[in-house]
């Protein structure tokens, strides 16, 4: 166990040092590379217009309770959001009851599947962005999940769905920008921690910029509801830079309108942990509502 996470260590280090050689060499590429964290679940509100469902049963200030948006159980999403189509409002209606039950809502992170798009973005507390010449991978820490995304490419005719989608990208000065079509559904594909379903029509947009640290604090404190960052990513006081990723999501069977959100990453200082889901099939939290566990019947390689 020790050789296999000095090994882990030692390949996230070589790629820290490759995003930072390859993003810096090319003239106005903005250098995204280095760890970044957050402590809390769940999208942000966007700037303006239509953002994503929330919890009904918030707690915060008014409970007395220092917690972040939604990330206690019972997890009850805003059903009544008319931005829902009837038939998915029932579903995360549903889900809200099974949760104030005490049962879990059935989603990839619980169920040890892939988190794709927009699911890993409500879920992921940290990230590493491999910048390259014609790709970029991105590193996610939980469950040990791997993106890619390729750059001034197009989406393919005939696309056959897979877990994580097709994902290009592009620069626009100093935005990058990456656009998803062809999730594949599996049993547990959500939307967001509430059980909000989606289609294999589903499509998300992604801008990544960096903003500046103390603007990124301001927004990550308003969507906890508590002041300061918490949790176990502590924020690296020396880095003046975060990260913000402003999603735009449209499912034209689930959604009556494309809906944005916002999700903010400070420049941490913890490395990565290693982690199991799949092997962990006895975490105590889960055990009782684990129903599907991977398995491959044929090897990938």
């Amino acid at each position: 166990m020790v050789m296999m996470r000095a090994f882990a260590l030692f390949v996230l280090g070589l790629a820290s040092m490759t995003a930072i050689s390859t993003a810096t060499a090319s003239d106005g590429v903005p250098d995204f590379s280095g760890p970044w964290g957050r402590n809390m679940f769940n999208f942000e509100p966007p700037d303006s217009g239509i953002g994503p469902i929330v919890n009904l049963r918030r707690l915060g200030a008014n409970a007395g309770i220092s917690v972040v948006d939604g990330d206690p159980i019972p997890l009850v999403g805003d059903y009544m959001n008319p931005i829902l189509k009837p038939e998915a409002a029932a579903i995360v209606k549903r889900h809200g009851e099974e949760s104030q039950n005490g049962h879990d809502i059935p989603d990839p992170s619980n169920q040890c599947g892939v988190y794709s798009p927009p699911f890993l973005f409500a879920i992921q507390l940290g990230m590493q962005l491999i910048q390259r010449k014609n790709d970029i991978v991105i590193l996610y820490t939980q469950n040990a999940q791997v993106r890619r995304v390729r750059l001034n490419s197009s989406h393919p005719g005939g696309l056959k769905p897979t877990p994580m989608g097709d994902s290009i990208g592009h620069y626009e000065g100093e935005t990058l920008i990456v656009d998803t079509v062809g999730i594949k559904l599996e049993p547990y594909t959500v939307v967001d921690r509430f059980g909000t379903p989606q289609s294999e029509a589903m499509h998300v947009v992604e801008r990544y910029r960096l903003i500046d640290a103390k603007q990124a604090q301001a927004a990550l404190d308003r969507h906890a509801g508590v002041v300061g960052i918490t949790g176990p990513i502590a924020p690296d006081p020396r880095y003046e830079k975060a990260l913000r990723v402003e999603l735009t999501v449209e499912d034209p069977n689930v959604f009556t309108a494309p809906w944005n959100a916002n999700v903010t990453y400070r420049r941490v200082i913890r490395g990565y942990n290693e982690g199991a889901c799949a092997e962990n099939n006895v975490d105590m939290f889960h055990s009782g509502d684990l129903k599907h566990m991977p398995v491959a019947n044929s090897p990938d390689f």
